[in-house]
């Protein structure tokens, strides 16, 4: 036996034995209620949570308001649908840890489809100025093969993460990006602890203070936007949401770069003649060249 194992057997040799009195007095029952992941099995529309499958770039930006469970030991459990859209559908999904109530809170997630299943057409406005970093990626979209129109779906949850993230981080009243994975992109739910959502702008009855008001915070994110170097590209009443008075703007997937877009321009007017004629019509009127005036002075300022 080598001069180090016997040392080490001659100084175990010397340690004291633990008083059976103090090896009594420890209480383990603490220990033994902690849940464990062979404790709990997914069920029917439930999955263990993605979070920790992800890489720091696709977690929303820092710092993570409390309500985000991050914990691995999490359950995602699909509640229902919410949206159906020309590119994407968004389901009702809770993140929770069980038998933990402080852990808990519901997310909208909304899912691209792949080109062969969506009926959305005119992605080449929105892209133009826009890059692909991958070559390969770039290779495959050209060609549109099976993995080209994986890549295409996947180029729009990041790219609607991206712009949530940066939004969020300018102080644009939007939802607040979770995460992206893949085609699925983990955000804020708009809504009630029940899983009511908010009510599109679209759906609001109101009067026309009421609506004056409305339309002062939708000019206010347009203008946060507009400073950025941005447009929505697609606004109107419908992807508005108002929450507790306040207005949310989602579906961002194909905000514009004003600049580097040939088309940006022409898009930032349409979201200008989209919000003000809707107002319009119902007897709060608003000149759209007026705002678009207010947003080309705020790209520039």
């Amino acid at each position: 036996m080598s001069d180090l194992f016997a040392s080490s057997e001659a100084s175990s040799s010397r340690l004291s034995p633990v008083p059976s009195s103090t090896a009594s007095a420890f209480d383990a029952s603490p220990f033994e209620s902690v849940p464990t992941f062979a404790d709990v099995e997914p069920g029917d529309n439930q999955r263990w949570t993605t979070w920790p499958a992800i890489t720091p770039s696709e977690r929303g930006p820092l710092p993570w308001p409390a309500w985000v469970v991050t914990s691995a030991g999490a359950l995602d459990t699909e509640l229902g649908i919410l949206k159906t859209g020309k590119e994407a559908d968004v389901f009702l999904l809770e993140r929770a840890v069980p038998d933990d109530p402080a852990q808990g809170t519901l997310l909208a997630a909304k899912r691209y489809r792949d080109t062969d299943h969506s009926s959305f057409h005119r992605s080449g406005v929105y892209t133009e100025g826009r890059s692909t970093r991958n070559t390969r990626d770039t290779r495959a979209l050209a060609k549109k093969s099976e993995h080209g129109r994986a890549v295409a779906a996947a180029q729009w949850s990041f790219a609607e993460f991206d712009a949530l993230c940066r939004m969020w981080e300018l102080g644009a009243p939007v939802p607040y990006p979770v995460q992206v994975n893949g085609t699925e992109l983990l955000m804020e739910f708009v809504g009630d602890a029940n899983g009511v959502a908010a009510p599109r702008l679209a759906a609001v009855r109101s009067d026309r203070a009421e609506l004056a008001d409305l339309y002062d915070q939708i000019v206010d994110l347009m203008r946060i936007f507009a400073a950025a170097g941005f447009a929505h590209g697609d606004l109107s009443a419908y992807n508005l949401l108002v929450h507790d008075g306040r207005v949310r703007v989602i579906d961002l997937p194909q905000i514009v770069d004003i600049i580097a877009n040939p088309q940006g321009l022409d898009l930032l007017h349409r979201d200008c003649v989209n919000i003000c004629d809707w107002f319009t019509r119902r007897r709060v009127e608003r000149d759209a060249e007026e705002l678009f005036a207010e947003m080309l002075a705020a790209s520039y300022a």
